[in-house]
């Protein structure tokens, strides 16, 4: 199982919430929470963010932040020494962290904040939907595997893994080139930003 974090970005520088999808064999647990922010202008909203959001490597804190982990179980099928995998069970836990603001805002500010928070609540659900996307791929991948000469499925397990990292690996590519868009210079990420700050 591997914890993964994706953030919008490394600020300038709690409610909780559940709900369950299921696709096929993937399960889906999502946990949306928060953490308090202050200010009245956009400038501080944003210097608020830097103090109090989700850590982001060592120094750094984000505006928000999605992470996951993944479990995967195997329904095993033994026939004349060979194992087959004839259904492949996902998990996938998704935690997603935003901010909050608890101070009341001037009305040009409110709406300001109100199109800044939709623009990072997409970018982070994209963030989501790719973990989804992964998941899917995955099992597909695994659904059918089958081993001749494997009859305690060792070597299967072995090979479900392999393409479970593989996928993995694939996806993880996907996240990182969304997130380079997102994050380029003059990209989406700024312009949020940007058009928080301004006054």
């Amino acid at each position: 199982m591997r914890l993964l974090a994706r953030s919008v970005l490394a600020v300038i520088g709690a409610s909780c919430g559940f709900a369950t999808a299921a696709s096929a064999h993937v399960k889906v647990l999502v946990k949306t929470q928060t953490y308090d922010i202050s200010g009245t202008t956009g400038e501080a909203l944003i210097e608020s963010m830097d103090r109090n959001g989700p850590r982001h490597g060592f120094m750094a804190r984000a505006i928000a932040q999605t992470s996951y982990t993944k479990d995967w179980d195997f329904d095993f099928v033994q026939v004349k020494g060979s194992c087959r995998i004839r259904q492949a069970n996902g998990t996938l836990n998704l935690n997603f962290t935003y901010p909050h603001v608890v101070s009341a805002l001037p009305p040009a500010l409110d709406k300001r904040w109100a199109r800044f928070f939709t623009g990072v609540r997409k970018h982070e659900e994209t963030h989501g939907d790719i973990a989804r996307q992964m998941m899917a791929a995955t099992e597909k991948s695994l659904t059918g595997l089958t081993t001749a000469n494997d009859a305690q499925c060792s070597k299967t397990r072995r090979e479900a893994r392999r393409r479970i990292d593989a996928v993995f690996d694939e996806y993880e590519g996907k996240q990182n080139a969304f997130d380079a868009r997102e994050h380029r210079e003059g990209g989406h990420v700024e312009y949020l930003v940007d058009a928080l700050a301004k006054s």
